[in-house]
Formats: structure tokens, sequence, C-alpha cells
């Protein structure tokens, strides 16, 4: 991913809302299943890590982007930007060359 695409998936990204929410309970099966499915709908996506939860924001976000075959976009405090690109008939985000 090039810088310019990464700016510009950030920008998309201010305007999104977290849609997961990391607790104590940290990375499960079933969690990684859902950001799965977000992804494969939505191509970007926001994720909150809450205050009990014990892991590191950026070590949580690598872990989630290889299980999930995302790109980390940005992590700012306690918030996660995650890109994977969709399937050709379910694209919804072009990024710029």
């Amino acid at each position: 991913m090039t810088t310019k695409q990464r700016a510009y998936l950030k920008g998309l990204a201010m305007k999104l809302e977290p849609i997961f929410q990391i607790g104590k309970n940290s990375m499960t099966p079933e969690f990684t299943k859902a950001i799965e499915e977000a992804l494969a709908t939505r191509e970007l996506i926001k994720v909150s890590v809450l205050k009990n939860c014990a892991d590191d924001p950026r070590a949580l976000s690598e872990m989630i982007a290889e299980r999930t075959h995302a790109e980390v976009v940005q992590v700012i405090g306690k918030k996660i930007v995650l890109y994977r690109e969709g399937k050709d008939k379910n694209k919804k985000i072009e990024l710029p060359r």
C-alpha cells in the first residue's frame, strides 16, 4: 500500500464510527470471524480498544490484520483502522494509484 493510498483511507476513516470494541476478553475466534465478515462487507472498518483490555492496541492491530489478511491503515490511541480490498463485485473503495 502506498502512502497516498494510506492517506486516502485515513481520510475516509475519519468519518467512520468504531463498529467493534475489544474488551477484557481480547481476541476470540468468534471476534476474529465477525471482523472478517465486516471487512468482506465494508472493506474499511474502525475498531475501538476499551480501557479494560490489557493488550497493546498496536500489537492487537497486527494480530487482527494477520488473522483476517487485512492491512492496518493506522492506530491512533485506542482506535484501530483496518482495510481489506473487496472482491471484484463487492469492491466499494477505489484506491488512488
